[in-house]
Parts: structure tokens; sequence; C-alpha cells
């Protein structure tokens, strides 16, 4: 069977309009391009599909069940050749993509230095939101990929972990004066902490934690930055439970850390893309720098 994509377009644009007039105005056709367009592919596929009058032009029982079937072969075929283009017109250019604060302040610096050796004329930009934000600027296609916290399992999103990270509690030196390497919640139940503020998905997965296993702290301060929390906690304010990737970032603002018994919290930390998307030459190779590294 040979279906071509002028045939597909031409049937579509009939079905839809169910005027030979108006389809040929839409694909820039000529009515007797579009009529043995529309003959070559019923021939192609064996049956009828269209009632053709004088007066009107209609779908068979045939037509009608390969109209959607069509419009979906030509979709893919349009974001296909989309696709492979952007893989192309980006392989040199602009590059965006999306890393939750706590990994782009403390791990991505490394990776883009070693991609940037190779890809001098790319130019880079780091949306360093939240890691609800990733997921969305990922889902709505205005990044090639994002790097976060396995957000479960969203529609139309791939994730492919790097690796798991663990929480530890941050506190000021002089408050870790005499603390073991391994602390226990009872402990702590008894400090001040400082937490990042809701919808934070770190926040959540704390708050969930405490509940199931009955643990209480004392919140007295709450921000929306880790890097606030970071100067809040070496100032003596508090404690405060973070993400192990983001320790580098908080030793630089001299603050001690330690980790903590069992119950604890570990996410896995990934690359987020859309599926059924190619990515550009430049991401796929910036991705690439950053499996090699975990």
């Amino acid at each position: 069977m040979n279906v071509t994509h002028k045939q597909l377009k031409a049937f579509v644009a009939l079905a839809r309009s169910q005027s030979f007039a108006e389809a040929c105005r839409e694909i820039h056709l000529s009515q007797p391009a579009l009529s043995i367009a529309i003959k070559n592919l019923e021939e192609a596929v064996g049956g009828q599909l269209f009632f053709r009058t004088t007066r009107a032009v209609s779908l068979t029982p045939g037509g009608d069940a390969f109209y959607p079937v069509a419009k979906r072969l030509l979709a893919d075929w349009d974001n296909a050749f989309e696709a492979l283009h952007t893989r192309f017109s980006k392989q040199r250019g602009k590059l965006s993509i999306a890393a939750m604060p706590s990994f782009a302040c403390n791990q991505l610096p490394e990776v883009l230095a070693r991609f940037q050796k190779k890809n001098s004329s790319t130019n880079i930009t780091v949306d360093d939101v939240v890691a609800e934000e990733v997921v969305s600027l990922v889902a709505n296609g205005r990044v090639e990929f994002g790097i976060c916290f396995d957000p479960g399992e969203p529609e139309d999103l791939n994730f492919q972990p790097l690796f798991n990270d663990r929480f530890i509690i941050v506190m000021s030196k002089n408050e870790a004066k005499g603390l073991p390497e391994v602390i226990d919640w009872i402990s702590l139940s008894k400090k001040n902490f400082i937490m990042l503020q809701r919808p934070s998905s770190i926040r959540l997965q704390t708050e969930q934690m405490m509940q199931e296993h009955g643990i209480e702290l004392e919140i007295v301060y709450e921000a929306h930055q880790l890097a606030t929390i970071g100067r809040m906690v070496a100032s003596g304010l508090g404690m405060s439970f973070v993400p192990e990737l983001c320790l580098q970032q908080f030793e630089e603002m001299g603050v001690a850390w330690r980790y903590v018994e069992s119950p604890g919290i570990s996410r896995k930390v990934g690359i987020l893309t859309r599926k059924n998307t190619v990515l550009s030459e430049a991401a796929e190779q910036l991705k690439q720098e950053l499996v090699r590294r975990y």
C-alpha cells in the first residue's frame, strides 16, 4: 500500500470542510488535483471514503473511521519533522534548561564548565526555580529539559534518575559543638527550626515524614529560598532539614551539619524531559554530561 502525505492532507481537508472548493483553498490544490489525490487514496486503501453528489460531499462509514487516524498521522508527521529541525537548528545557538536551586547552585556549574569547553558557541539559559516550577517549564516546552526531584508519574513526561539524595540537619558551628555525627529526633524536638515555605516539595515531604512517625519540631522561621535559610542557620537562629546536595553551598556559609537517625528522607534527583520529543544536539550533549557525572 502506497499512501502519500499529499493524499492524507487532501483527505483531511475534504473531510473537515466537506467541500471541494474549500479544501482546494486550504491546501492550495486545483480541484482536478484534489480529486485525483482522493481517488488514488481510495484505490490504495481499497474502498470508498466519500459519498459524492452534485451538491454535497460526506464521509462514508469507512471514511469516518479513518478521519481521526489520518489527523493523527499528519500531526505525527509534522511533529517529527519539526523536532528534527529543532535538533539541528539548535546544535549551535541557544539552549534553555531548568534546575531546582539546590542543584543549580551546587552541582550544575561543574557540569556546565565541562560542556562549555566542547560547545563554546552555545549560549545557555538556566532557570533556577523550585522543583514544582521545573516540572511546569518542561511540560510547557519552555525549556528542553529540567533537573529536579522525581515528580512521580506526570503525564507526558519522562524522568531519568541520576542519583539518590538524602536530607541532613544543618546548624551553626556553635550549635554543633559536642553533637555526635548522627543525632536522634528526640534531641531535635527541643531545638528551633527554620523551614522552607509551603508548597515546597521539601517542606511537604518533611511534614509527611514527621506526621507518619509522630515527630514534632518547633518551627520558628520560614523562608522561600534555601540560601536565605543557610544565612539564618549560620547566624544561630535555628536548625534546618535540607537536601545533602546543597551541602557545599551551606558549608560556604559557615554552617555545620549532621546526619539524623532513622526515619530519614531521601529522594531521587534526575533529568526531566517531555515524552515523544527529540532534544536538540546541544541539549543531548549536556544531558550526557550529566549522566557521565553521576
